[in-house]
C-alpha cells in the first residue's frame, strides 16, 4: 500500500497564516469608494473604513490592550460594531460581544467569565453597566459609543467617547502576524439548563468559515447568489454568531454594506426603499414583521434575496414572501458551528421545471452542506444512519471551524463532541441526495402513542392558513398518549378563526401524507404574541413554563 505523502515547508519557506486581517487587506483591492452606513446618519466609505480601523487599533494599544485580552462590546448593529469585528482580533486581542438581552445577572457572570479587560458600551446599554459596575471583576476601562448629536451622558468613569479617541489617532497601522489558531471571538449562548455557555473560535476558523460561505452564496447556482454589486444589510445582532458571520463576506467582496441600529420596522422599511437592499438574512419573526408592515406594500421587494435562519422556516411565511416577490432559502448552523452549515438549494433549473408548491418545499429544507462540512445522523449508541429520508436520528456534523470546545467547560466540551462529532441537538432526516431536513429539536420532539410528531412540521402547515400569522406547537402531558401538541396561535389583524377550523385546514395534509391524523392537534390557545429568546426564536422553554403555572 502507497504511504501518504506528506509536503513539509523547507525552513526558510514562509507560509502566510490565515488571519482576519487577510479578509480586511482584500477589500482594499475593490471600489474604496462603495458605502457603509449606519442608519440615516452615517456614511463612510472603504477608504474611511480601513483608516477607522486604523485609529481603533491605535486606541487599543493605547489603552494598554495587549494580545489575549478580551474586549468587551455593547453595542447595535453600526459600523463602529465593524470597526471592532476588524480591530480587536487583528490587534491580537479577543473580541467578547455582548448579549444585551440577557438578564443582568447573565450579563455579570458572561463579563467575569469572559474576564473582559476594556468594555466598548453603547451610551443607550449603560444604565445597564451602571447597574452590574460594581460586581464586574476584570473591568478597567470603559470606552462610550454615542450617536449623532448625543452628549455623553454616563454616572461612571470612562476612558472616552468612541470618536473623540479614535480622532486622536494615526490612520495607518501595522497588523501583526501571529499564530493563526489565536483565539479571536468570544460569545456567550443560552441553553435550556445552566449558565450560559462561552462559544470561541480562532482566526483559521473564522477566515475558513469565510470562505466557505463565500463559495456557497457567490459561485454555487441559487437563488440567493450574490457579489460585489449587491447592498447588504444584516437583520440578525453583531453579538450573535458574528451576525452569522456574513459581515465578513460582506468585507471580503467588497459589498455595500448598511447597519441598521436597533430593530426599529420603520427605519429597516426606510433603508430597504431608500438604499434598495438586495441581501439580508434573519430569524422568521423578524421576516414576518417586514411583511406585515403598513408599508410593505409600498416597497420592491422583488429580487431582495434573504437566508433565513434561527428557527424552521415555516411555509406560509415562505409562500408570503414569494409572493412580495422575494427570493428566500432557509440556512441553517448553531453559535457552536459559527455558524454556518447548510443552505437550502434550489437551482435555475428546478426553478424553471418545478410547480411553485414544489419550490416551497425545497426553499424550507434544512438544505445542504456547505463547502467542507460534512453531515450525517446518528442514533443514541453512536452508530450512523442511512441517507433515506426516513432514518430518523440526531445531527452530527464535522467542519474546519466548528468550536473545538465551551470554554473553560471542559465536561459539556466533551458531552458536545460526544463520538467524534459535534452534536446539534436537532433531530433530521437525510435525503438520498444529502438534503438535511430539522425534524425537530431533541428536547421538543413530542412522542405521542409511540408515534413521534415534529412540531416544526406542524408549525409550518398551521401557518399556510391565511388568517393565522404565527404558531407555535408543545407537547404536553396527556394521560393516556404520553403527550398531545397544544397550538398557540397569533391571529392576523381582523381575523378570527375557531379550532375546528384549523383542524379541517390541517386534515387536508393527512389527505395527502403530509401529516398523520394523530398529529392534529385538539388544543388551541389563541394568543396576542408567542414568547421569544433574545435572538428572536420561539421560546418553547417559557411556553412550557407558562403552561405548568396555568398561565396559558
Amino acid at each position: 500500500m502507497a504511504e501518504t505523502r506528506i509536503i513539509t515547508p523547507t525552513p526558510s519557506a514562509v507560509i502566510p497564516s490565515l488571519l482576519i486581517k487577510s479578509i480586511f487587506e482584500r477589500s482594499l483591492n475593490y471600489d474604496l469608494d462603495t458605502e457603509i452606513l449606519y442608519r440615516d446618519q452615517v456614511r463612510i466609505n472603504y477608504r474611511d473604513f480601513h483608516k477607522r480601523v486604523a485609529q481603533l487599533a491605535h486606541a487599543l494599544t493605547n489603552m494598554g490592550v495587549k494580545p489575549g485580552d478580551v474586549i468587551g462590546v455593547m453595542e447595535v448593529d453600526s459600523h463602529r460594531y465593524l470597526e471592532l469585528y476588524f480591530a480587536v482580533p487583528m490587534i491580537g486581542a479577543v473580541l467578547h460581544t455582548i448579549n444585551f438581552r440577557l438578564s443582568p445577572e447573565q450579563i455579570v457572570y458572561t463579563m467575569n467569565h469572559a474576564e473582559d479587560k476594556v468594555v466598548f458600551c453603547h451610551q443607550m446599554f449603560s444604565p445597564i453597566i451602571q447597574g452590574v459596575h460594581d460586581h464586574l471583576d476584570t473591568v478597567q476601562k470603559y470606552v462610550i459609543l454615542t450617536d449623532k448629536d448625543q452628549e455623553v451622558q454616563v454616572t461612571f468613569e470612562i476612558e472616552g467617547e468612541y470618536e473623540a479617541l479614535l480622532a486622536k489617532e494615526k490612520d495607518k497601522y501595522n497588523f501583526p502576524d501571529f499564530d493563526e489558531n489565536s483565539m479571536a471571538t468570544l460569545f456567550y449562548t443560552t441553553g435550556t439548563t445552566g449558565l450560559p455557555k462561552g462559544v470561541c473560535f480562532s482566526h483559521r476558523q473564522l477566515v475558513l468559515h469565510t470562505l466557505a460561505v463565500t463559495a456557497s452564496f457567490c459561485a454555487i447556482d441559487t437563488p440567493i447568489a450574490i457579489n460585489s454589486k449587491d447592498v447588504y444589510m444584516p437583520i440578525t445582532p453583531m453579538f450573535h454568531v458574528h451576525a452569522w458571520g456574513v459581515p465578513y463576506v460582506a468585507t471580503l467582496i467588497g459589498m455595500k454594506q448598511i447597519y441598521p441600529g436597533a430593530y426599529q420596522p420603520d427605519m429597516l422599511m426606510k433603508l430597504i426603499k431608500e438604499e434598495k437592499v438586495t441581501f439580508s438574512h434573519c430569524v422568521p419573526t423578524i421576516l414576518g414583521m417586514l411583511l406585515n408592515h403598513p408599508d410593505a406594500g409600498k416597497v420592491d421587494l422583488s429580487g431582495f434575496k434573504m437566508v433565513i435562519g434561527g428557527a424552521a422556516f415555516p411555509k406560509g411565511l415562505a409562500r408570503a414572501a414569494v409572493q412580495a416577490g422575494m427570493n428566500v432559502l432557509t440556512g441553517y448552523g448553531m453559535s457552536e458551528t459559527c455558524p454556518i452549515l447548510t443552505v437550502a438549494y434550489l437551482s435555475s433549473k428546478q426553478r424553471a421545471e418545478l410547480p411553485s408548491e414544489a419550490q416551497l418545499e425545497e426553499r424550507i429544507k434544512t438544505g445542504r452542506a456547505v463547502l467542507f462540512v460534512e453531515v450525517a445522523i446518528m442514533d443514541e449508541e453512536g452508530q450512523f444512519l442511512p441517507w433515506d429520508g426516513k432514518s430518523i436520528g440526531e445531527l452530527v456534523v464535522r467542519a474546519p471551524w466548528l468550536t473545538q470546545k465551551y470554554f473553560k467547560e471542559d465536561k459539556r466540551s466533551e458531552e458536545l463532541w460526544e463520538y467524534g462529532y459535534l452534536h446539534t441537538g436537532d433531530m433530521a432526516h437525510i435525503e438520498p441526495n444529502g438534503t438535511v431536513l430539522i425534524v425537530d429539536r431533541k428536547k421538543d420532539v413530542i412522542k405521542s402513542g409511540g408515534e413521534w410528531i415534529s412540531s416544526l412540521e406542524l408549525e409550518s402547515l398551521i401557518t399556510t392558513h391565511p388568517a393565522i400569522q404565527e404558531a407555535a406547537i408543545i407537547g404536553i402531558p396527556d394521560p393516556k398518549w404520553d403527550e398531545r401538541p397544544l397550538a398557540l396561535i397569533v391571529l392576523r389583524p381582523g381575523q378570527t378563526l375557531s379550532p375546528s377550523e384549523i383542524q379541517t385546514h390541517l386534515k387536508q395534509y393527512t389527505e395527502t401524507g403530509e401529516l398523520s391524523k394523530w398529529a392534529i392537534p385538539e388544543q388551541y390557545k389563541f394568543v396576542t404574541e408567542i414568547p421569544k429568546t433574545s435572538v428572536g426564536k420561539i421560546n418553547k422553554k417559557e411556553i412550557r413554563r407558562l403552561f405548568s403555572e396555568n398561565k396559558l
